[in-house]
């Protein structure tokens, strides 16, 4: 058995933190020891680790968080450290140069760099070249930002590697048909935080263009952009059709609730949601943002809109709406990015990173 040390700022209600959280606790399933450090507590995500994975907290000055997590590293000597996002790379590779174990660093990306505009974690993305040779390993979500982290923003190719996330069905029926599917209410669900990169004022302008009878939008998730979007609902006369549920750490009632799902991303490096929504059998609405058209194989599970294309959104939610399909192929292509599978590839490559690096 092995002992993992993963880092996050904080487990606060963004997709890579719960990703990181569900990993963490796979590992710890598995018999695995793990820590979890964090900059500071925030409780959306914390559900999601396993109780027997050790929350650290470390300091809220980025400065201090670097220095402390450095010399947990080194008193727990660990036989592998594990970061996301742009300015938990960077502090983790910091932290890991000064206790000596950058080459057991694995470093992880999870979104397209206009995705990540604080001024940490712009240094950190650009720091990529440097990143990417001095610590052991590099995940991308999907081949899209992998390509993107090579091609545009000079990853090493060699260990740069592509891990699908791993996606918590979020007990997703096992036997919905395609009778059940088409007989719920003509709810549009969209799941996601409430910023720039979802392109949300898309998805409004679409869904008031939506002629299905009796269709309505849930937005499921919060974030800064809520009361320009309310706004806009209520100029748009939406007010009786489309709700904001703000965040809920357990989406699994609204996914159960729901015809089909939409997403009107400009960025989008993976897409949790539409994994999820495959994993409830759900027809899925999606621009072509890289990561969910490589999901929804460039239309064979879903159906794929050119971004900021309003009418298109809407006339592939009427479809979807009116005929919602057979789920069946859609949850068999959801297992796929199971979190067996995931938690498998990043201990297959943190086993060929040890194996380099054997001290």
């Amino acid at each position: 058995m092995r002992k993992f040390l993963f880092y996050m700022p904080a487990l606060a209600g963004g997709g890579a933190e719960r990703v990181w959280a569900v990993l963490a606790s796979a590992f710890a399933r598995a018999g695995h020891q793990v820590i979890f450090a964090v900059d500071f507590d925030r409780p959306e995500n914390r559900s999601f680790l396993d109780s027997r994975v050790r929350l650290v907290t470390l300091h809220t000055n980025h400065a201090l968080a670097v220095l402390k997590l450095a010399a947990l590293i080194r008193r727990e000597r660990p036989d592998a450290t594990l970061s996301g996002i742009g300015a938990a790379n960077l502090k983790h590779s910091l932290a890991a140069l000064l206790a000596g174990r950058a080459r057991r660093a694995l470093i992880s990306y999870h979104g397209f760099f206009p995705s990540e505009p604080q001024r940490l974690s712009r240094w950190g993305n650009q720091l990529t070249p440097l990143l990417t040779r001095i610590t052991g390993r590099a995940v991308a979500v999907s081949d899209g930002l992998r390509n993107a982290l090579v091609s545009h923003h000079g990853a090493e190719p060699r260990r740069t590697q592509r891990i699908h996330n791993p996606v918590d069905p979020l007990g997703a029926p096992e036997d919905l048909s395609r009778e059940a599917l088409a007989a719920r209410e003509p709810l549009v669900l969209f799941v996601g935080r409430l910023v720039v990169d979802k392109d949300l004022p898309t998805l409004i302008a679409a869904f008031a263009r939506v002629t299905h009878p009796g269709a309505r939008l849930d937005i499921v998730g919060d974030g800064p952009l809520r009361p320009e979007l309310e706004a806009q609902v209520a100029a748009a006369g939406l007010a009786g059709r489309v709700s904001f549920r703000g965040y809920i750490a357990d989406p699994a009632a609204a996914y159960r609730a729901a015809r089909c799902l939409v997403l009107t991303s400009r960025f989008e490096s993976f897409g949790n949601a539409v994994a999820e929504a495959l994993a409830h059998g759900l027809p899925v609405v999606t621009t072509a943002a890289a990561g969910p058209a490589e999901i929804i194989e460039q239309g064979r599970y879903g159906t794929i809109v050119p971004i900021g294309d309003a009418d298109g959104v809407a006339r592939a939610l009427n479809a979807a709406l009116a005929d919602p399909g057979d789920p069946a192929p859609r949850q068999a292509k959801a297992r796929q990015f199971s979190v067996d599978n995931a938690a498998r590839a990043y201990l297959e490559l943190i086993e060929q990173m040890i194996a380099e690096n054997p001290r």
